[in-house]
């Protein structure tokens, strides 16, 4: 297999569930999970399965927070120990593996997904709330990360030559590191979860796996997959379980390489600073891979093309999955001479989102991801209406689950707390700009610099944009969600990462080492 006999890569398609077979699919692949709920998912520690302490850990929907979805274990930290010695001692096997075998069984992987889209779909909308579309985004996503990470896989196998010194002959190799930790979030419980797990294997690496403890279920599938895939069980480790107690002893091991992480900003700091404090036995300087949140800006000029579709745009960067994405718009700058005319068009919108249980595709709004996250944005919203002036939502929606109604807040200050702090919800706050350039001050006026969007005509301002917005993902004229593999690599500045850019052609490089060889010749 080599990388000239494939095909090119292209996105995997979402599907329409306006039509009556994809509806079909999804409405039967739901029936079908909720007759898997409540099952006990075990520990995968060198191959092998294990039960962990007497307590567990329960994961539960959202939407319906009765609901059970999953039972799983708590490692202890004796397991964790193991799991990363395991890892440790599978490494060698692993990375001499060839890569056109580890890319054959990530391309496998990437076939199962499809094959089970259906499904991953549901678990994604019964375990994370996230609507039809949403889900099927997520899912497409992480097929999309096998299909490509096993391409730049094949291209990084065969590096470019090197420039060859008279009477030698010199070559540079990619070997991998070593254990890594893979630690992914729950708001893209499978995509960035398979995203930073197939970069790390395909790449020759072992990894123990430890995930959100509000989605182990998704991951569990995951696991499933991989197996299936044919990626040995020893190759990595599942381990669910609580921070304090394995997520910091399984970072701070002398023998784990490296640390992928997406996570709040509070955790990410954390594990950069425990994986930058050498232990007895490490040989090694620690690498991290993290993305870290943002508090993302949409900056609107006064030159923009369409007002309507300028609106729509902060709607969906601003609402879609309730505001729970790291790349959601949760700062509006908008130049003073269209700033009431786009609030007015945004409150219908807002209101007009439909909300509710998120297996209902009529809804585009489901619920946070659980009660710790609802109390927390309930009260920034009370904040919020301290600090600006209300134009909708403000409350809890109604329903058992998690709903919080879409919330406008305008006249926003730059040191408000809204306007510096993450939420991590369906919170917009509206800035007042007085002309570009002080939008554009505003825009930077933040510890983080993941995405940003900027609606303009003006091309002198969209070039001053292009140059002094400091994002790592900028988008012109459209949202700032919606980041596609291969078309926009993901990752932020600042305080919102490493800037590792997941999905782009030099993604894999973070997970390995180069070594270069010259050789005499007689």
């Amino acid at each position: 297999m080599n990388l000239q006999s494939l095909p090119p890569f292209v996105n995997e398609p979402y599907r329409d569930f306006s039509q009556p077979e994809h509806k079909a699919a999804m409405e039967a692949a739901l029936a079908f999970v909720r007759t898997q709920l409540g099952k006990e998912y075990p520990l995968l520690i060198g191959g092998l399965h294990e039960k962990g302490g007497i307590h567990k850990l329960l994961s539960y929907n959202p939407s319906q927070p009765t609901e059970l979805i999953g039972i799983h274990q708590k490692a202890s930290a004796e397991q964790a120990t193991r799991a990363v010695e395991n890892a440790f001692h599978y490494f060698p096997t692993w990375a001499a593996v060839p890569a056109e075998d580890r890319t054959a069984r990530l391309f496998k992987a990437a076939e199962i997904l499809k094959q089970r889209k259906s499904e991953f779909n549901a678990w994604l909308i019964l375990e994370s709330g996230k609507n039809w579309l949403e889900a099927e985004a997520d899912t497409a996503e992480a097929i999309d990360f096998c299909d490509y990470y096993a391409r730049q896989m094949l291209r990084l196998a065969q590096p470019d030559p090197l420039v060859q010194m008279p009477g030698e002959h010199g070559v540079m190799t990619y070997l991998p590191l070593g254990v890594g930790v893979i630690i992914p979030p729950w708001n893209f419980p499978l995509a960035i979860l398979a995203g930073m797990t197939v970069a790390a294997l395909v790449t020759g690496n072992s990894v123990v796996i430890k995930p959100s403890s509000e989605t182990p279920t998704i991951a569990a599938k995951f696991i499933e997959v991989l197996l299936e895939a044919g990626f040995p069980p020893e190759s990595f480790q599942f381990l669910p379980g609580s921070g304090a107690e394995v997520g910091d002893l399984i970072v701070s091991h002398p023998k784990t390489r490296f640390i992928s992480f997406t996570g709040s900003k509070e955790v990410g700091l954390r594990i950069v600073e425990l994986a930058a404090k050498t232990n007895p036995g490490q040989k090694w300087i620690k690498r991290v891979v993290a993305e870290m949140g943002g508090k993302d800006a949409i900056v609107v000029d006064k030159d923009v093309h369409d007002l309507d579709e300028t609106a729509k745009g902060v709607i969906a960067s601003a609402f879609g999955f309730q505001g729970q994405k790291c790349s959601a718009c949760s700062r509006l700058i908008v130049h003073e001479a269209v700033y009431d005319q786009l609030i007015d068009k945004l409150k219908p919108l807002a209101e007009a989102l439909t909300q509710g249980p998120a297996d209902n595709p009529a809804n585009f709004m489901g619920p946070v991801i659980g009660p710790k996250a609802e109390k927390t944005i309930l009260n920034y919203i009370e904040t919020g209406k301290q600090e600006g002036r209300l134009i909708t939502g403000g409350t809890k929606a109604q329903g058992d689950g998690h709903f919080i109604k879409p919330t406008i807040i305008a006249d926003i200050e730059h040191n408000h707390r809204i306007f510096q702090e993450e939420i991590f919800g369906p919170v917009l706050g509206i800035t007042k700009a007085r002309d570009f350039e002080d939008a554009l001050q505003l825009a930077n006026d933040s510890e983080y610099g993941l995405t940003g969007a900027v609606y303009s005509t003006n091309p002198k301002h969209v070039e001053r944009a292009r140059n002094e917005f400091f994002v790592g993902n900028l988008y012109i004229n459209r949202k700032c969600t919606g980041a596609m593999v291969g078309a926009h690599p993901f990752g932020g500045f600042k305080m919102s990462g490493t800037d590792s850019k997941a999905g782009g052609p030099d993604y894999l490089l973070q997970f390995v080492q180069a070594k270069s060889i010259a050789e005499k010749k007689f």
